[in-house]
C-alpha cells in the first residue's frame, strides 16, 4: 500500500482518535456521583460525610439488623451479630443470606477481618472502647459508623425518633424512597391503634426486664416509654433519666402499678418472671401482682426499631383487652 492510499484511512481515524484523547465519563475520580451523595451525617456527636452508599456495612445487634432488612439491604451487609431473638418472618430469608460474624459482638480482629465499610450499632456497647471497637478506633481503620439514636438523644424518645433513624438510614445507604414508604406505612399503623383505644383511661405500668435485688426497669427516655404510652398506658418509671435503669423493690410497691409488662428474652423465661414477682411477698399487695396481670413483649418489640409501630397494637390489646377485634 502508497501513501496515497494511506492517506484516506488516517484521515478517517482522525476523528476516533480525537474521541479516544477525551477523558471518558467512567475515568477514575470523574464517575458521577450517587445521586444524594455527597451526604453528609452528624450522628450521635460523630460528623460523616459519604461519598456512595456503604457496599459492606455490617450491623451489631437485632434492631438496627432488622432496619436494615426492612429496608431491603441485605446486599449491602458484609455480616452481623447479636440477637436477642428470632428475626422477624418477613426477613427470615434474606437474614440467612448474611454471614454471621459472632453469636454476640465480635472482636475487633472478626470485624474488621469482613472488610466493612460501614458499621451500624445498636446499643452503645456495641462501640465498646475497651475491646477496641470504639467509633474512633474504627475510623482510624477507614471504617464508618452510626449508633441507633435511642442512645444518643437528647431528652425522651418518641417515633419521631424513629422516622428519623429509617430516613437517615434509607438516605445513607441511597434509598430513601424506600425509608419514605416504611415510614409511610408506620404512621398509618400507629394511627390504626389509636383510633381504636381512643378515649381509653390509661392504666399504670411497671415494665419488668429483670432483676432481684432491684428491679431493672424501664425508664422515661427510651422508646419504650413511648409505647406504653400509645398503647394506653402510663409507665409508672417515666421519671427515670434514661432508657433502662434499677429500681427499688420498695418503689415498686408505693407506685401501685396495675399491670406489669415483661420483656421477654434471654435464658429466664416469661413464667419464670412471672412466678419470681407472684413468689414475692413484699409484692402481694401491689394490684398488678394481687390480680395477675401480666403483659409480655420481646425485648426486640421495645427498642427503636422497625417493630415499634406493631409492638403498639401488641401493647394496646392487652393492656385493654375490650379494644380487640
Amino acid at each position: 500500500m502508497t501513501w496515497r492510499h494511506r492517506l484516506p484511512l488516517a484521515a478517517a481515524l482522525l476523528p476516533l482518535l480525537a474521541a479516544c484523547t477525551a477523558a471518558p465519563a467512567s475515568a477514575p475520580g470523574t464517575a458521577k456521583p450517587a445521586p444524594g451523595f455527597p451526604y453528609e451525617i452528624t450522628n450521635c456527636g460523630t460528623t460523616t460525610t459519604l461519598q456512595a452508599p456503604p457496599k459492606r456495612a455490617v450491623t451489631m445487634n437485632q434492631h438496627v439488623t432488622e432496619v436494615m432488612l426492612a429496608l431491603g439491604l441485605e446486599k449491602s451487609l458484609a455480616g452481623t451479630a447479636y440477637l436477642d431473638d428470632a428475626v422477624l418472618p418477613a426477613y427470615a430469608k434474606a437474614y440467612r443470606s448474611v454471614p454471621v460474624l459472632a453469636k454476640e459482638y465480635p472482636s475487633k480482629e472478626a470485624l474488621l477481618a469482613a472488610n466493612p465499610d460501614f458499621v451500624y450499632g445498636g446499643y452503645t456497647s456495641a462501640f465498646d472502647a475497651k475491646a477496641g471497637r470504639s467509633r474512633d478506633d474504627l475510623a482510624d481503620a477507614g471504617v464508618a459508623t452510626r449508633l441507633n439514636t435511642e442512645y444518643c438523644t437528647t431528652g425522651a424518645v418518641s417515633v419521631d425518633d424513629l422516622y428519623r433513624e429509617i430516613t437517615e438510614v434509607g438516605r445513607t445507604f441511597g434509598v430513601p424512597d424506600r425509608a419514605e414508604r416504611w415510614n409511610e406505612d408506620a404512621r398509618a399503623t400507629l394511627a390504626a391503634t389509636g383510633r381504636r383505644i381512643e378515649g381509653v383511661e390509661p392504666v399504670s405500668v411497671f415494665v419488668y426486664d429483670s432483676g432481684d435485688k432491684t428491679a431493672f426497669t424501664a425508664g422515661g427516655r427510651g422508646i419504650g416509654n413511648d409505647v406504653i404510652a400509645r398503647a394506653g398506658g402510663r409507665n409508672v418509671f417515666a421519671d427515670l433519666d434514661k432508657p433502662f435503669g434499677d429500681a427499688s423493690w420498695e418503689e415498686v410497691v408505693a407506685r401501685r402499678p396495675e399491670v406489669v409488662l415483661i420483656y421477654d428474652y434471654g435464658s429466664t423465661t416469661v413464667e419464670q418472671k412471672k412466678r419470681r414477682l407472684l413468689d414475692d411477698p413484699a409484692l402481694k399487695d401491689v394490684p398488678a401482682i394481687r390480680n395477675h396481670r401480666f403483659a409480655v413483649l420481646p425485648l426486640s418489640d421495645t427498642v427503636l426499631g422497625v417493630r415499634v409501630p406493631a409492638a403498639v397494637g401488641k401493647l394496646a390489646a392487652q393492656l385493654h383487652p375490650a379494644t380487640r377485634r
